[in-house]
């Protein structure tokens, strides 16, 4: 008996050249599917094109630099975020985050996009302080970052009420995504341990670890499989800092740093010193459950070991640092 033939969609894709992005970008193409996304110079695009995405010179904070190559798409998945923590200049944060998504969402409904994913963050429930908490939890302030506050006003007040009034969308929220080559704060802390320049590790801080090729493929899930109007944690399963250190030692076999800072000691020099770094780190929990992803979704995740182990030999492969014997 023959197997149906997948029906080949056209998607947009905005933070196609980001770590979540390229890989679903690439997942897409590698399902058959026509890919269509935007960088602010397509020539610096060029692991993009080279996988046939059709690269547009755009940018979600210029709407109408996105009209033409969102116009006939099956689906959108809006991805694309300002994501630094530490920076001196946050006031990109309001023009990608919120701006860029309501661009992004304005666009959808003006050409009638029939579906939409759009990609938020563990990070707008704030400090958990130690709950693995669900959808339907909320946080209001304060916040520990100003890119947990703007991703939490384009959540609740840019995409939930266009949700509410019928369109056609589905949030995702993952927590910290990990893998090779991964350029946010994570993956500098775990170079940094690599290089045995990592001085300590916080204690009590806590986030659900999910491997970038997994988050990827949860975003795929959500859009063939989500329902529209709804939210889906989908995190990885939780573990402290610490046990992730701790695994990656035995991973390598190089020392863990001895020093555990508590979060007392870690706020107050976060005070003395107004970093934000600090602040974020200082025994925060970043926690949520998939149970509900994994139920209607079906989604999946690999062990944070086994993901680790991936990512920190090819870390040591591109820094030079010999494997463990």
């Amino acid at each position: 008996m023959r197997q149906p033939v997948p029906l080949r969609m056209r998607y947009f894709v905005t933070g196609a050249t980001g770590f979540i992005g390229t890989r679903l970008a690439r997942r897409l193409r590698e399902a058959g599917h026509e890919v269509h996304a935007i960088a602010r110079d397509p020539t610096k695009a060029g692991d993009l094109t080279r996988i046939g995405v059709r690269v547009h010179k755009g940018d979600i904070t210029e709407k109408e630099t996105m009209r033409t190559p969102m116009t006939g798409a099956d689906g959108v998945f809006h991805l694309a975020a300002w994501y630094r923590i530490g920076e001196k200049d946050k006031s990109p944060a309001v023009r990608s985050n919120i701006e860029g998504t309501r661009n992004v969402l304005d666009l959808m409904e003006e050409l009638g996009i029939r579906k939409g994913v759009y990609t938020s963050t563990l990070a707008v429930f704030g400090d958990t302080k130690g709950q693995l908490v669900d959808e339907s939890y909320r946080h209001d302030g304060p916040w520990l970052s100003e890119y947990d506050r703007t991703k939490w006003v384009a959540h609740y007040e840019v995409a939930e009420p266009r949700m509410k009034k019928g369109l056609p969308l589905v949030i995702v929220q993952p927590g910290v995504t990990y893998g090779p080559g991964d350029p946010s704060q994570m993956g500098i802390t775990l170079r940094e341990y690599l290089g045995r320049k990592l001085r300590g590790v916080p204690k009590v801080s806590a986030y659900c670890w999910g491997h970038v090729e997994d988050t990827a493929a949860a975003h795929i899930l959500a859009m063939e499989r989500g329902r529209a109007g709804e939210s889906y944690i989908v995190a990885g399963e939780p573990n402290t800092l610490i046990d992730a250190i701790e695994m990656a030692e035995r991973i390598t076999g190089i020392p863990a740093p001895r020093m555990r800072p508590s979060p007392g000691f870690v706020r107050f020099l976060a005070a003395l010193t107004r970093s934000e770094l600090l602040r974020v780190s200082a025994g925060a929990t970043y926690l949520g459950s998939n149970a509900k992803a994994k139920r209607e979704l079906g989604l999946r995740h690999r062990p944070l070991e086994e993901g680790l182990r991936e990512t920190l030999l090819a870390e040591m492969r591109a820094l030079g640092v010999p494997a463990p014997g």
